[in-house]
Protein backbone atom coordinates (compact mmCIF):
# COMPACT_ATOMS: atom_id res chain seq x y z
CA UNK A 1 0.00 0.00 0.00
CA UNK A 2 1.14 3.23 -1.04
CA UNK A 3 1.50 6.24 0.99
CA UNK A 4 -1.51 8.02 -0.64
CA UNK A 5 -3.72 4.99 -0.18
CA UNK A 6 -3.08 4.50 3.40
CA UNK A 7 -4.14 6.84 5.88
CA UNK A 8 -2.03 9.53 7.46
CA UNK A 9 0.03 9.41 10.24
CA UNK A 10 -2.02 12.33 12.41
CA UNK A 11 -5.24 9.91 11.65
CA UNK A 12 -3.52 6.94 13.36
CA UNK A 13 -3.71 7.63 16.54
CA UNK A 14 -1.48 9.28 19.34
CA UNK A 15 2.19 8.37 19.15
CA UNK A 16 3.80 6.39 21.99
CA UNK A 17 5.44 8.77 24.62
CA UNK A 18 5.51 11.85 22.87
CA UNK A 19 4.17 14.78 24.54
CA UNK A 20 0.33 15.34 23.51
CA UNK A 21 1.52 19.08 22.38
CA UNK A 22 4.31 18.28 20.35
CA UNK A 23 1.94 14.85 18.72
CA UNK A 24 1.57 16.98 15.66
CA UNK A 25 5.26 17.86 15.03
CA UNK A 26 5.99 14.26 15.59
CA UNK A 27 3.29 12.98 13.04
CA UNK A 28 4.34 15.71 10.30
CA UNK A 29 7.97 14.66 10.82
CA UNK A 30 7.02 11.18 10.47
CA UNK A 31 4.12 11.84 7.48
CA UNK A 32 6.99 13.42 5.42
CA UNK A 33 9.48 10.69 5.78
CA UNK A 34 7.05 8.05 4.82
CA UNK A 35 6.27 10.13 1.68
CA UNK A 36 9.93 11.43 1.12
CA UNK A 37 10.88 7.46 0.88
CA UNK A 38 7.91 6.91 -1.63
CA UNK A 39 9.14 9.87 -3.84
CA UNK A 40 12.68 8.91 -4.03
CA UNK A 41 12.50 5.32 -4.29
CA UNK A 42 14.04 4.38 -7.33
CA UNK A 43 15.03 7.93 -8.17
CA UNK A 44 18.10 7.64 -9.73
CA UNK A 45 21.72 9.23 -8.57
CA UNK A 46 22.69 10.46 -11.95
CA UNK A 47 19.65 13.31 -11.28
CA UNK A 48 20.53 14.14 -7.71
CA UNK A 49 22.30 17.43 -8.80
CA UNK A 50 20.09 18.40 -11.56
CA UNK A 51 17.62 21.37 -11.50
CA UNK A 52 14.83 22.60 -13.51
CA UNK A 53 13.71 26.31 -14.07
CA UNK A 54 16.00 27.68 -11.61
CA UNK A 55 14.39 25.57 -9.08
CA UNK A 56 16.65 23.97 -6.22
CA UNK A 57 17.77 20.83 -7.31
CA UNK A 58 16.53 17.15 -5.27
CA UNK A 59 19.89 16.89 -3.50
CA UNK A 60 19.60 20.56 -2.11
CA UNK A 61 16.65 19.83 -0.68
CA UNK A 62 18.11 16.41 0.90
CA UNK A 63 20.39 18.02 2.32
CA UNK A 64 18.84 21.15 3.68
CA UNK A 65 15.50 18.83 5.10
CA UNK A 66 18.40 17.11 7.46
CA UNK A 67 20.60 20.40 7.96
CA UNK A 68 17.45 22.42 9.08
CA UNK A 69 15.96 19.89 11.60
CA UNK A 70 19.50 19.31 12.97
CA UNK A 71 19.55 23.17 13.51
CA UNK A 72 16.49 24.28 14.64
CA UNK A 73 16.36 21.28 17.85
CA UNK A 74 19.63 22.57 18.52
CA UNK A 75 17.77 26.14 19.19
CA UNK A 76 15.48 24.48 20.80
CA UNK A 77 17.39 22.78 23.24
CA UNK A 78 18.93 26.32 23.87
CA UNK A 79 22.60 25.54 22.67
CA UNK A 80 24.60 27.11 19.67
CA UNK A 81 25.26 25.35 16.62
CA UNK A 82 28.80 23.68 16.33
CA UNK A 83 31.40 24.24 13.78
CA UNK A 84 30.26 20.87 12.29
CA UNK A 85 26.90 22.26 11.91
CA UNK A 86 28.02 25.26 10.38
CA UNK A 87 29.78 23.48 7.67
CA UNK A 88 27.11 20.99 7.02
CA UNK A 89 25.25 24.84 6.24
CA UNK A 90 27.83 26.42 4.45
CA UNK A 91 27.66 22.64 2.46
CA UNK A 92 24.32 22.47 1.39
CA UNK A 93 23.62 23.31 -2.54
CA UNK A 94 26.95 22.14 -3.25
CA UNK A 95 27.40 19.04 -5.03
CA UNK A 96 28.49 15.44 -2.80
CA UNK A 97 30.31 13.59 -4.98
CA UNK A 98 29.11 9.75 -4.83
CA UNK A 99 26.53 10.69 -2.34
CA UNK A 100 23.56 8.26 -3.61
CA UNK A 101 20.07 9.39 -2.82
CA UNK A 102 19.95 6.40 -0.27
CA UNK A 103 22.21 8.21 1.59
CA UNK A 104 20.62 11.51 1.36
CA UNK A 105 17.43 9.70 2.62
CA UNK A 106 19.01 7.45 5.34
CA UNK A 107 20.50 11.26 6.85
CA UNK A 108 17.32 12.61 6.47
CA UNK A 109 15.64 9.48 8.28
CA UNK A 110 18.57 9.64 10.77
CA UNK A 111 17.14 13.48 11.95
CA UNK A 112 13.81 12.39 12.16
CA UNK A 113 14.55 9.69 14.96
CA UNK A 114 16.76 12.20 16.92
CA UNK A 115 13.77 14.87 16.66
CA UNK A 116 11.13 12.38 17.51
CA UNK A 117 13.40 11.25 20.53
CA UNK A 118 14.14 15.09 21.96
CA UNK A 119 10.35 15.72 21.50
CA UNK A 120 9.56 12.65 23.68
CA UNK A 121 12.03 14.07 26.30
CA UNK A 122 10.91 17.51 25.86
CA UNK A 123 8.97 18.61 29.31
CA UNK A 124 5.87 20.61 27.87
CA UNK A 125 6.36 23.20 31.06
CA UNK A 126 9.08 24.09 28.84
CA UNK A 127 7.63 24.99 25.51
CA UNK A 128 6.72 28.76 25.76
CA UNK A 129 10.74 29.03 27.08
CA UNK A 130 12.47 31.63 24.88
CA UNK A 131 15.06 30.98 22.60
CA UNK A 132 17.63 32.31 20.03
CA UNK A 133 18.01 31.58 16.31
CA UNK A 134 20.97 32.30 14.91
CA UNK A 135 23.98 34.63 15.41
CA UNK A 136 21.55 37.38 15.73
CA UNK A 137 19.56 35.57 18.58
CA UNK A 138 16.46 36.25 17.08
CA UNK A 139 13.37 35.58 19.30
CA UNK A 140 11.68 32.79 19.29
CA UNK A 141 10.02 29.99 21.87
CA UNK A 142 11.33 26.18 22.22
CA UNK A 143 7.43 25.48 21.06
CA UNK A 144 7.82 27.54 17.87
CA UNK A 145 11.09 26.02 16.91
CA UNK A 146 9.51 22.64 17.22
CA UNK A 147 6.41 23.82 14.65
CA UNK A 148 8.47 25.46 12.20
CA UNK A 149 10.60 22.33 12.10
CA UNK A 150 7.86 20.91 10.83
CA UNK A 151 6.07 23.20 8.83
CA UNK A 152 9.41 24.24 7.28
CA UNK A 153 10.02 20.24 6.23
CA UNK A 154 6.53 19.84 5.04
CA UNK A 155 7.23 22.71 2.58
CA UNK A 156 10.47 21.67 1.33
CA UNK A 157 9.10 17.92 0.63
CA UNK A 158 6.31 19.51 -0.80
CA UNK A 159 9.17 21.48 -3.12
CA UNK A 160 11.33 18.58 -3.85
CA UNK A 161 7.89 16.77 -4.83
CA UNK A 162 7.77 18.96 -7.72
CA UNK A 163 11.29 18.78 -9.08
CA UNK A 164 11.58 15.13 -8.50
CA UNK A 165 8.24 14.73 -10.75
CA UNK A 166 9.37 17.03 -13.37
CA UNK A 167 12.94 15.48 -13.76
CA UNK A 168 11.54 12.15 -13.65
CA UNK A 169 9.06 13.39 -16.93
CA UNK A 170 12.20 14.49 -18.25
CA UNK A 171 14.68 11.76 -18.27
Amino acid sequence: MTAKNKTEVWLRGPLDDVPALLQPVAQALLQAREELHELMAGFPDQLLWQTVEGMASPGFHLQHLAGVLNRLFTYARGEALTAEQLDYLSSEGKVAENTTTADMVKLFDNEVDKAIAQLITTDEKTLKQERGVGRAQLPSTVIGLYVHAAEHTMRHLGQLLVTVKVLKNNS
